[in-house]
């Protein structure tokens, strides 16, 4: 009896140690505090958990892993094995993303948005670029068009910009150049000590962002329809940790991206944008609005020129950039 005890208790610490050893914790590095923006990792690291009974399972960290700029940089060495991004903090170390952060494309919805994304991601000139990182694109974090809060005097036309201080990334910042802005480039974490210091005059957010690092606590004046285009800003995965994954643990996180995106895109629709306009009226924000005829000029001044000097600097980096550029542009074409 000891012995066949003896023996069952040893098949039952075994099978304990080989379910333990099936288990799989992911760490994923993120910033702020959790908003709008994180809210698709958030449902991803739920549904994962739920597909797995809790054999996967995703950490997610608010900055205590790495700070944002750093994240791509984490997943190359293995520090964690998912992060989020914006491709305009590093242009160079992800250029091929970068096409889809130009000024003025003119995407309409968040939904198409996602589908311009995963194109983009999707294309093996991108694949290439992101595995030089040890890197997958798994999922967007879609934006809307970006416009600017900030202090002192409402401008009144575009020509008010001459000289002003603009927190900006990427083609935004390079659309602001165009009237005159001086762009600077800063992470969302820096950006409420920046505007108090005086350091920049207005920031360039989603509604989400301008709420969630409290832009619009010291603000006065908000662009209702400047409207130069977003950011992109991927959740990438180590893709050394993907391939590691088991078949079932893979098709639980793989499966489950669409359904953490329209969680997404219903959460910024309705919870963000329905509590935006009384944001701003609590706290008396002039809504600048600019004529058609100044909107259409920035837009002439601005698409066109960014579009060709983006195809030409990552054509010199190897990119088929023209290609990529028309992918994006034919898109928004066909779904016109």
């Amino acid at each position: 009896m000891r012995n066949l005890m003896s023996r069952t208790a040893i098949a039952a610490l075994t099978l304990a140690f080989a379910t333990e050893a099936m288990a799989t914790e992911w760490n994923v590095s993120v910033w702020g505090k959790r908003r709008a923006f994180t809210e698709h990792v958030e449902k991803l690291a739920e549904l994962v958990s739920e597909k797995t009974n809790g054999d996967f399972t995703l950490n997610i960290s608010y900055g205590g892993l790495s700070k944002n700029r750093e994240n791509l940089d984490g997943i190359s060495i293995g520090a964690f094995e998912m992060a989020q991004f914006c491709a305009g903090y590093h242009r160079d170390k992800n250029p091929s993303i970068t096409v889809l952060e130009l000024p003025f494309l003119g995407v309409s919805s968040l939904e198409q948005e996602i589908e311009l994304s995963m194109a983009v991601y999707q294309h093996p000139a991108t694949i290439k670029d992101m595995a030089r990182w040890n890197a997958t694109l798994l999922m967007p974090s879609p934006l809307p068009q970006y416009n600017l809060v900030g202090g002192g005097d409402a401008p009144a036309t575009l020509d008010d910009f001459e000289g002003l201080s603009v927190r900006a990334t990427g083609g935004i910042g390079k659309a602001m150049e165009t009237v005159g802005a001086v762009p600077t480039s800063m992470s969302a974490s820096e950006v409420r000590q920046a505007m108090d210091s005086g350091i920049v005059k207005a920031v360039a957010f989603a509604p989400h962002a301008h709420m969630s690092f409290g832009t619009i606590e010291n603000g006065t004046w908000w662009t209702t329809n400047l409207n130069p285009g977003t950011v992109n800003c991927p959740v990438v995965v180590n893709t050394d940790a993907l391939d590691y994954l088991s078949d079932d643990h893979r098709e639980a996180l793989l499966g489950s991206v669409q359904e953490s995106l329209d969680y997404y895109v219903d959460n910024y629709n309705t919870k963000t944008m329905s509590a935006w306009g009384p944001a701003l009226d609590e706290r008396g924000i002039e809504q600048v609005t600019f004529a058609d005829s100044e909107i259409a000029a920035f837009k002439e001044a601005a698409a066109a020129p960014a579009a060709a000097a983006w195809i030409e600097d990552n054509n010199k980096r190897g990119l088929p950039a023209q290609e990529l550029y028309d992918l994006v542009t034919g898109m928004i074409a066909e779904s016109m």
